[in-house]
């Protein structure tokens, strides 16, 4: 028997048993193997059963940001650990970002990293830190806006929230963004209150929750069901100051950290408030205190076994984490053992607990936007012509989702070494509120940035959908030459 009939011997069930025990990054490798691989592994049953089985060992996500860069970092999430004098964890390094990625922190929505701001407000990206893969959603062209990533779990879809609350010609506008395949385009919802978006937002059971100021009242807690798209708002007068959102055992919960002085010497105490009933706005409300040193800790989050989460604010030598469960009493405290520099000075700590390996973004990274770029190999040195010919450039190819629909477009060679960089080489087109499509372009050389770091195309036939069928070539402006020295005698 030949080597190809046993393995179509082998049952399907067992063969997907199989690669589900595999890692992320395994799993992209293989989905480069055949057509046949890659139309199994990415088939939605397989997707739930890899996610199945990573549920089962969660990992604790670390971001730090250093000095305009973010590395990411992962170690095994502690369980059952109560009881051990000491335990040590070894963190594994997955990816980087480098470049000015914003001063707005980075959020954690269902696997995927969100950065609402990347180099100076043009850039919205999702990666998936695990596999280091990555989309740029779209480039902003106007200041004050604020987006929110948020996961349907009924649906199984990611939706990105964007709220324009300044500085637009029709004042407060709420726009929704569906990822996934086909046509993807900015729809405009209505939001009953007018209100600006305060610190960073948390999805629970398919629920965005985020503090917001209305333009006349006191701060609110705003609540955006990703599913329907319908607002609701909570009131913030139980509490005594602005909270953090956090999720606790599948519902939002709310933190503030109380500091006073008793004779002399300081307590801490973690007040916690838990939403038992969103209709009747019901909390239940805890208080834990806490160590002197917990000035220097920030809460993670909470595991789904209900213990909470600190980290330390700055990497240090040695760097710990604290589990801590209220209902049982009992403090745990886990060494982080990271073999990386970053680890060596002071760097800002993000830590996100319950994350599981998920193959969602993988298999959906080429249909995050309506087009994408399959970006050239190599890039070969610049070279200046007195010609604009397409044969004449190195050139991207952009396939949309539509088979008929073609568009070449010319991208310049040279760019700027501080130009955002990542594993992945993966940028991508977006319609915008013209609904006219354009390129996003990383920041070039101020040298040779000149007309050329957005081109656009021509307008769509139809404002709602692609309905070109034509090809459309898009060429930038011709440059002109830089006159070359040359010796005459």
């Amino acid at each position: 028997m030949s080597r190809g009939e046993n393995l179509d011997s082998i049952p399907t069930d067992l063969i997907l048993e199989i690669f589900s025990r595999l890692s992320a990054k395994s799993i992209g490798r293989c989905l480069c193997v055949s057509k046949l691989w890659k139309s199994m592994l990415g088939h939605p049953c397989f997707t739930e059963l890899f996610l199945t089985r990573s549920s089962d060992h969660p990992r604790l996500l670390f971001g730090v940001k250093r000095e305009g860069e973010w590395l990411f970092f992962s170690s095994p999430q502690c369980q059952n650990i109560f009881g051990k004098s000491s335990l040590l964890v070894t963190a594994d390094f997955h990816m980087k970002f480098s470049q000015d990625l914003g001063r707005i922190n980075c959020s954690y929505v269902s696997g995927l990293i969100y950065f609402p701001s990347m180099q100076m407000c043009e850039f919205r990206v999702i990666c998936n830190p695990i596999t280091g893969k990555y989309a740029i959603l779209q480039r902003i062209t106007y200041k004050e806006v604020r987006s929110f990533l948020g996961f349907d779990p009924i649906d199984k879809q990611f939706k990105v929230l964007r709220i324009n609350h300044k500085y637009y010609k029709n004042g407060y506008v709420h726009h929704i963004l569906t990822l996934g395949p086909g046509k993807m385009r900015w729809r405009k919802i209505h939001c009953p209150l007018a209100h600006v978006p305060f610190r960073e937002e948390i999805c629970v059971n398919g629920v965005l929750y985020y503090l917001a100021h209305p333009t006349d009242g006191a701060y609110v807690i705003c609540c955006f069901d990703v599913r329907s798209e319908k607002f609701k708002f909570i009131d913030t007068n139980c509490f005594c100051d602005l909270p953090e959102l956090i999720r606790y055992k599948g519902k939002l919960g709310a933190i503030i950290w109380k500091y006073d002085t008793v004779s002399g010497r300081c307590t801490v105490e973690l007040c916690m408030w838990v939403l038992e009933d969103v209709e009747k706005q019901e909390w239940s409300k805890y208080v834990y205190p806490l160590p002197e040193n917990s000035y220097y800790y920030s809460v993670a989050g909470v595991t789904a076994k209900g213990d909470i989460v600190f980290v330390k604010n700055l990497t240090s030598k040695p760097f710990y984490v604290f589990y801590v469960n209220p209902e049982r009493k009992t403090f745990q405290r886990v060494e982080i053992h990271g073999n990386h520099e970053v680890f060596d000075s002071k760097n800002l700590v993000y830590a996100f607990v319950d994350h599981v390996e998920d193959l969602k973004f993988d298999v959906m990274k080429k249909t995050y936007a309506a087009t994408y770029i399959s970006p050239p190999e190599q890039k070969p040195k610049p070279t200046c012509t007195e010609t604009s010919s397409r044969e004449d450039h190195q050139g991207w190819t952009l396939t949309s989702s539509r088979k008929d629909h073609r568009v070449t477009t010319i991208a310049h060679p040279q760019e700027d070494r501080r130009s955002f960089e990542s594993i992945n080489k993966f940028n991508a087109l977006y319609l915008d509120d013209d609904d006219e499509i354009t390129v996003a372009q990383p920041r070039q050389d101020r040298r040779t940035r000149g007309n050329i770091s957005k081109f656009k195309a021509q307008r769509l036939l139809d404002d709602d959908e692609f309905t070109g069928v034509k090809t459309t070539s898009i060429r930038p402006p011709e440059q002109k030459c830089k006159p070359t020295s040359t010796s005459t005698s």
